[in-house]
């Protein structure tokens, strides 16, 4: 099994078959729109205008399950997106990211990633959030937070994980490695 064997839902409700990125770098990021770590919305989007004609693709599922900071619809999420940070990657359906709720592609994702670590200054203040929530976050492949990225290699096979708290810096170095 690979990234490429599974189907999601567009913002649209219609099915998006990931198979149609065979060949592609992926970068798959859960994101919210009110969070601290919004701002990185910009520094993707300049990370997939350099790489894109490379082969990068950036996969943006917003999801709310940490401190409800997605709210709104799928279309409230993506004209906030598109107007403050001039997204251009795709931006797919709502979703769930860890838990009974979680979509198979996410499912996947925790099942075959560890936690990282968080790093830098905001880790003081994720760290006791995140144990709140998770008494054994260390030790899971859970998402902790919005914005961890999973980068995927041409392949399909996860080559990485970035947690929130990681420099896009390293985010890129990794993708042009991989590209």
């Amino acid at each position: 099994m690979n990234a490429f064997d599974f189907t999601v839902e567009a913002q649209d409700g219609s099915k998006v078959e990931l198979s149609q990125f065979k060949g592609k770098v992926l970068v798959i990021v859960n994101t919210a729109t009110g969070c601290g770590f919004t701002p990185q919305y910009s520094e993707l989007q300049e990370m997939y205008e350099e790489l894109k004609d490379k082969g990068l693709e950036v996969l943006d599922f917003p999801c709310n399950q940490f401190a409800d900071q997605a709210p709104g619809s799928d279309e409230e999420i993506h004209d906030f997106c598109t107007g403050r940070y001039g997204i251009t990657f795709p931006q797919y359906s709502k979703i769930e990211v860890n838990g009974d709720n979680a979509i198979p592609l996410y499912k996947w994702i925790t099942e075959n990633t560890k936690f990282e670590g968080f790093s830098g200054p905001m880790s003081v203040i994720l760290k006791p959030i995140v144990k709140k929530m998770d008494e054994d976050y260390k030790n899971n492949g859970k998402i902790k937070w919005n914005f961890t990225k999973i980068i995927v290699n041409r392949e399909g096979e996860i080559v990485a994980r970035f947690e929130p708290t990681a420099s896009i810096k390293k985010v890129a170095e990794k993708v042009k490695e991989i590209l």
